[in-house]
């Protein structure tokens, strides 16, 4: 599974925003949501979903930044641990891209 841009879930601190700002010729602006040239974002967004899937990583689930892969040892137990999976990443708002689904 792959993670919708991943630095792109994470809001910014709103005290935070004017130090991201650019200039455009139209206009002033500022990220709201982290930005993958700041720095330590890659950093920032490994601990978010370590923190997420701290119960899960290693049991039933491997993890590197954006990517994520879900695994058993008995096919029985696969759906249940999507599901799991399903779960906390609904629970903690975090999005997927449904273009890293698509096979063939």
């Amino acid at each position: 599974m792959d993670a919708l841009r991943g630095y792109h879930q994470i809001r910014m601190l709103p005290e935070d925003e004017k130090k991201t700002a650019f200039i455009t010729e139209y206009d002033l602006y500022c990220w709201r949501v982290m930005s993958f040239g700041l720095e330590n974002a890659g950093a920032r967004y490994q601990r978010m979903v370590n923190a997420i899937f701290e119960l899960q990583i290693g049991r039933n689930m491997k993890i590197y930044m954006d990517d994520m892969v879900v695994k058993s040892k008995v096919r029985g137990e696969h759906l249940y641990n999507l599901r799991e999976t399903f779960a906390r990443l609904r629970d903690s708002n975090l999005k997927l891209n449904p273009e890293s689904a698509r096979l063939g």
